[in-house]
């Protein structure tokens, strides 16, 4: 108590001239307009300031679950969308008031809690499973591309075959034409991909788009891949044909796994036909 005394003996006047100071800045502020809007202004920049750094640290703790919203979100209008809404019509040609809603593709978001990459065979465990609907065989991506295949499924998870598999091939085709093949990797680079069994008159070109080409019950027709990096031709043929991938493959975090609708009815029908 005698240092605080001390401390207010000792520097009197300077904290009377500070005092008086402030009195006359408030009546300052308080009897002119000018001073007083700017004072609130400024008041306002500070006070801004913070809230803005409290809003983006909130964001930043709240961005997993704003993410897990958007995914689910995401599956939600992908669902919808899938929704054909198909008139029927009667003989006249007269509109039957029955409307069929079909959907042939079914979306459902999953969360990467593990992800291989640097193996031959790399896979990755999403936490989603058969509770979920999850089924082995299915075609998972996200928002950059093609993603894997589900393998092995529990109740409440699943094991997905990457894209940088080496017993991996999926069928593609070319952005600007109907020219198909196979991709495949060769553990070399999990940025790039190989192309396999183009045919040579499809006249590739660097940068050309490489997409699904839904030749099969995994991947709908036309989900991203990735672009031509660069190819050689030999005796009249690819020798290779390098894909740089749309997705980063060490960095995937949210997917969404497709499931065909069609699928057991196509593989019925072509089984039937195959054993005839």
């Amino acid at each position: 108590m005698q240092q605080i005394l001390s401390f207010f003996f000792k520097n009197k006047f300077f904290l009377l001239f500070l005092f008086l100071e402030l009195i006359a800045i408030f009546f300052t502020i308080q009897s002119h307009s000018y001073h007083r809007s700017k004072f609130v202004n400024s008041s306002n920049f500070v006070t801004g300031g913070l809230y803005d750094k409290i809003n983006n640290f909130k964001e930043f703790i709240l961005l997993k679950a704003e993410n897990k919203r958007l995914s689910e979100e995401n599956i939600h209008i992908k669902n919808l969308l899938n929704l054909q809404n198909i008139s029927l019509y009667g003989p006249d040609s007269s509109v039957i008031d029955t409307i069929n809603y079909y959907q042939k593709f079914k979306y459902i978001s999953a969360k990467v809690v593990n992800n291989e990459y640097r193996n031959n065979n790399n896979y990755l465990t999403l936490n989603k499973g058969s509770t979920n609907g999850v089924s082995s065989d299915l075609g998972v991506i996200n928002t950059k591309g093609v993603v894997g295949i589900t393998r092995s499924v529990s109740n409440r998870y699943t094991t997905v075959l990457s894209i940088l598999n080496v017993n991996y091939q999926i069928n593609v085709k070319l952005l600007n034409s109907d020219h198909f093949g196979s991709l495949s990797w060769d553990n070399r680079d999990y940025k790039t991909v190989q192309l396999l069994y183009l045919p040579i008159q499809s006249n590739i070109k660097i940068g050309d788009t490489i997409l699904t080409g839904g030749k099969s019950t995994i991947f709908p027709e036309g989900i991203p891949v990735g672009t031509v990096k660069d190819f050689k031709t030999k005796n009249n043929n690819y020798e290779y044909i390098n894909i740089t991938l749309f997705n980063d493959m060490s960095a995937i975090s949210y997917v969404e796994i497709i499931d065909n609708l069609d699928k057991l009815e196509i593989k019925t029908l072509e089984e039937n036909t195959s054993n005839e």
